[in-house]
């Protein structure tokens, strides 16, 4: 199913000289340009508190599609993206900041002949959402309004709460669009297609075919100048309470009614709901020192900018997850994540079950790995499932082999971006991709046990595969009943 052009509309990106805009929205923008996915009139109006003019503003937006564009910037098709391009600044401690803002998105209305139909982005540190919402609300801006917000959704169950609760004032529940951008990814989409489009395979999606299942986020990288907002976060609210969790629904979730975004939603809650809260004796966190990641000298955590010379925040977390409903019944989910691992993979490991019968053992069979299916993410996005096949030649010997699909082969045009994707659904008011309220609730409540209370902090050096106290959560067959 081909997606189609959203209806005309402005897009207001608060943060537009940030970060998050010049790498991420913009060059995303402009690639839904490029393949003709943007409205068939629209607007880009770049907010903040700098004071740029508007040649500035698009000079920073062309760095940012020049860098990191997934298509070569094109002159033409550049200029025509450009005067879809303005700048407002609207500093958020002015009581009427939004006043010049306003009469801007008034003015476009007209011109666009958009109805009153806006998209606010905040690309902005989660402590300005409050008052950028309020500032909408007293602007008289909401109305036909939707607003994204950028991961992390609070700090715990009871700030997530509050802005929830401060984003309803202003935008009904359906306007509101949270974004988890893993869920933009086209291998993760992939995973509800592979499941529920070939019937081989969920029909062995179960704990008597199962028997359990890893999910990785692995990233080579350090906090990169991020030691401020690490040091309050750190890898479970990081990490876990949002992408490990989002990924564990889409990978355990039942087949949902049909694809309409609510049915899907729905689905998702109730994974979530089943699954158990997180205790102590699952979980093990872990901090890098120094060490030497892909060739590279690479310093410790606690030697980073703006980390605290003891901190005891973690960088990594292996933890055990359980779900109580019939399908996956004392089948462990594995999950881990961490900084400055040996290389930068997400992927989900299905590993099968022994048979009971084990006809090979003389061949060789107790030497191969498990029996698994492994779906990779990123960056080399594809599935791979490897199986036991004979070797050739007299006799009996068993070797692993792995029938192996990538995207990239099979595929000629490169995947799209999630930042594409996601822009493109909340423009078109799709909510499929994105959070619902209970889910985030639900994600904080399953983690909330060992927010707090999750044990000691394992040191692990940089460019290894974390603490080795974590190796004990996957040991084989340990957490099986009796």
């Amino acid at each position: 199913m081909a997606l189609a052009s959203p209806p005309p509309q402005t897009l207001i990106v608060f943060g537009a000289s940030g970060d998050l805009a010049r790498r991420k929205l913009f060059p995303a923008l402009y690639d839904l340009g490029y393949e003709g996915l943007l409205p068939e009139r629209y607007a880009i109006v770049g907010s903040g508190g700098s004071r740029l003019d508007e040649a500035e503003f698009r000079e920073r937006a062309r760095g940012g599609v020049e860098e990191f564009s997934r298509h070569r910037l094109d002159d033409g098709r550049w200029q025509a993206f450009a005067r879809a391009l303005s700048y407002v600044c609207a500093p958020l401690d002015h009581q009427d900041a939004f006043g010049a803002l306003r009469e801007r998105l008034v003015s476009l209305d007209v011109d666009l002949g958009a109805d009153g139909r806006r998209l606010f982005y905040c690309a902005t540190p989660p402590s300005a959402f409050p008052t950028i919402v309020r500032r909408i609300g007293e602007a008289g801006l909401g109305d036909q309004a939707r607003i994204v917000v950028e991961k992390p959704i609070g700090h715990d169950l009871a700030s997530a709460r509050e802005l929830d609760r401060i984003a309803c004032e202003v935008f009904d529940e359906p306007h509101v669009f949270r974004i988890d951008h893993y869920l933009g990814k086209e291998a993760v989409q992939n995973i509800l297609v592979f499941r529920f489009a070939n019937a081989m395979v969920e029909r062995a999606w179960s704990a008597d075919v199962v028997d359990h299942v890893q999910i990785t986020v692995a990233e080579s990288a350090g906090i990169e100048q991020r030691g401020r907002y690490y040091e309050e976060a750190g890898a479970l609210r990081d990490m876990v309470q949002n992408h490990l969790l989002q990924v564990l629904a889409f990978v355990a979730m039942e087949p949902p009614e049909s694809l309409a975004p609510e049915d899907v939603r729905d689905r998702k809650a109730e994974l979530l709901e089943a699954m158990r809260p997180f205790s102590a004796d699952d979980v093990i966190r872990g901090q890098y020192t120094a060490g030497v990641v892909e060739g590279r000298e690479v310093p410790g955590y606690r030697d980073e900018e703006r980390v605290a010379p003891e901190s005891t925040v973690e960088t990594f977390v292996s933890l055990r997850a359980w779900i109580d409903n019939a399908r996956w019944k004392d089948v462990p989910f594995l999950l881990r994540t961490g900084k400055r691992l040996p290389h930068r993979t997400t992927e989900v490991a299905i590993v099968l079950r022994e048979p009971e019968r084990r006809l090979f053992d003389g061949a060789g069979l107790a030497r191969l790995p498990a029996h698994h299916l492994r779906l990779r993410v990123q960056p080399d996005e594809g599935i791979a499932l490897v199986f036991r096949a004979k070797e050739p030649g007299p006799g009996m010997a068993l070797d692993a082999v792995p029938m192996d699909f990538s995207y990239g082969s099979s595929f000629k045009t490169r995947s799209a971006e999630a930042y594409e994707r996601l822009l493109h659904d909340a423009m078109a008011g799709d909510q499929t991709l994105f959070l619902r309220e209970d889910a985030v609730e639900r994600s904080w409540d399953i983690v909330a046990p060992i927010l707090d209370a999750a044990g000691p902090v394992h040191p692990y050096a940089a460019g290894t595969w974390g603490p080795s106290a974590a190796d004990q959560l996957i040991a084989p067959r340990r957490w099986r009943p009796g």
